[in-house]
Order: structure tokens, then sequence, then C-alpha cells
């Protein structure tokens, strides 16, 4: 795993002031759900700092630059504006972002009152994404842990956590849907993908879906690891309206399938002996995929 780092307000205010003195005296304090890959925090009103946690999700703060501008305008959802790249400086090694806020509460099964129009808005959102010309666009590689390449790459995570999890989860059905998944072939055609479709990522307003937001795993290559959100989150009638929306036939979907194994095998092993909800969730996610085709 990455060494992760921390950061505090003070850090930030510091950031800030030498940098973009402008919005010197503007409040700063950290977001509740403030993610994995990055450190997370409200610059007044309408903008966050965004300072990604480790240095191998740092190399996603150029990708997201360059690219949010370019995708943006095509998407039928708000998704993060740049506002400025800031530099390394007090006391904090890596280049971080300002980003333009985005109202809305994270995506829950409770929280969404039709799971249908959810998963078409969803979907709808995925195909437009999928259409914008992947030509130039970033390839998979350390920016984005190789979203969009094969899922051969996880291999070896897959198979330590079935090691680890030997006894206490069906973990012969789970092997022979990971290798059914990896014998699956990919077209070759580079699409855009988001890459970390997941209900923190996913805002809703009123229940409905509103934004889509961190596009640090964002690449071009095989889009079916924006699929796993189907097992995941998705209801089973969500899930029928999910694939139909994105018209995808059964090589891609069983490749969705696998991405969602592996994410949901690993925090499995990751929360062995837990009792709490993130072990409770991944319990759940992974008796569905090993389920529900």
């Amino acid at each position: 795993m990455p060494r992760r780092i921390t950061v505090d307000v003070a850090q930030v205010r510091s950031l800030v002031g030498e940098q973009f003195p402008e919005w010197a005296g503007l409040p700063v304090r950290p977001v509740a759900e403030s993610g994995w890959d990055n450190r997370t925090f409200r610059l007044g009103e309408g903008m966050v700092a965004r300072l990604p946690s480790a240095a191998e999700y740092a190399l996603a703060v150029d990708k997201e630059q360059r690219w949010l501008p370019v995708l943006a305008p095509r998407l039928p959802l708000p998704v993060p504006v740049a506002l400025a790249k800031g530099k390394p400086g007090a006391g904090y090694p890596f280049s971080w972002s300002v980003l333009r806020w985005l109202d809305g509460e994270p995506a829950s099964a409770d929280r969404i009152p039709d799971p249908v129009r959810f998963a078409l808005d969803l979907s709808g959102f995925l195909v437009a994404l999928r259409n914008v010309d992947a030509a130039d666009g970033p390839q998979p590689g350390k920016h984005n842990w190789f979203r969009g390449a094969t899922l051969r790459t996880f291999d070896p995570l897959v198979e330590r956590a079935l090691t680890e999890l030997d006894g206490e989860v069906d973990v012969g059905s789970a092997r022979e849907l990971w290798k059914s998944a990896l014998d699956v072939p990919w077209d070759g055609v580079d699409r855009w993908f988001h890459g970390d479709v997941a209900p923190g990522n996913l805002l809703l307003d009123g229940g409905r879906l509103t934004a889509v937001i961190d596009f640090g795993t964002c690449g071009v290559g095989d889009p079916s690891c924006d699929l796993a959100i189907a097992w995941t989150l998705l209801t089973a009638d969500g899930r029928e309206a999910f694939r139909e929306r994105l018209s995808v036939g059964s090589p891609e979907w069983e490749r969705g399938r696998g991405w969602a194994l592996w994410k949901t095998l690993v925090a499995c092993a990751r929360t062995r002996g837990r009792a709490d909800g993130e072990a409770v969730t991944a319990r759940r996610a992974l008796a569905k995929i090993l389920a529900i085709r």
C-alpha cells in the first residue's frame, strides 16, 4: 500500500496564503467524508482544496488539470472544475488542486427512492463519457492503478485475498468467476472511463444523481471497470436498466463483474474479523456478486 501522509488545516491555510493570496482570507475546514486518495478541505463556500495523500495519488493531479476541462462540457452532469493547481510547500510534498465545490450527499441504497431512475441517470452519464473522443487520452498506468487495463494485473491480489478468506467465503465459486472474467477478451477499442464509479463519488440531491466527482482514476482503455457499481449498489431492476442503457454485451459484463469481484475480495480480506459497517458491506457485496449474473 502507498505510504499515506496526513494534512492539517494549518498547512492548507499556509499553502493557500502563500500561493493564492486572493483566497487567503477564506475559511478552511476538513470535509467529513474526505476519501482515501486525497485529503479534502472546503475553501470558503464555493471551492475545495484537494491534496493527494501519497506520491502515487499525486500522479493524477496533472491529468485532472488537463482533462477535466475537456470532459466537463461533454457530460450531462456536473463534474469537478479545476480552478487552480498548487505546488509543494508548507511541509506538504506534492502538487495539489483547487476545484469548484459540488453540493450533494454520497449515494447509498437508502438514499435512492427510485433505483431505476438512478441507474438510468448513471448509465446515461457513462454513455456520454464513453463517447468523448479517446484520442490522446491517458492510457492505464500508475496514475490510475491500471484501471482500463487487463484484469490480470490484479490476479496476485485476488489470489492473496482468496487464500486469506479460505474457509470463510465460497472460495471455489469466487475463483471460478475470477478465472472466467480473466478469459473474456476486450475488443481493444479505447473508450473513456471514470475508473472509480463508487457510492462516495456519486452525489445525490433529493435522491437524484446530480454530480460525479473524483476523476483521479479516469483514463482511456477498457471501460468495463465502470460496471462494478452494478453489483455493489444497484438493485436488480436498476442493474437491468443500467446494462440495457449502456448496451453492454456478455463479454464486457463478465469483465465488469470481475472488477467488482477483485475489489470486494480485497475489502473482505482487509476487514476480516471485523463487524463494522465496512466489513458488513463488503460481505454483502461479495454474496451478491457470486449469486447474480
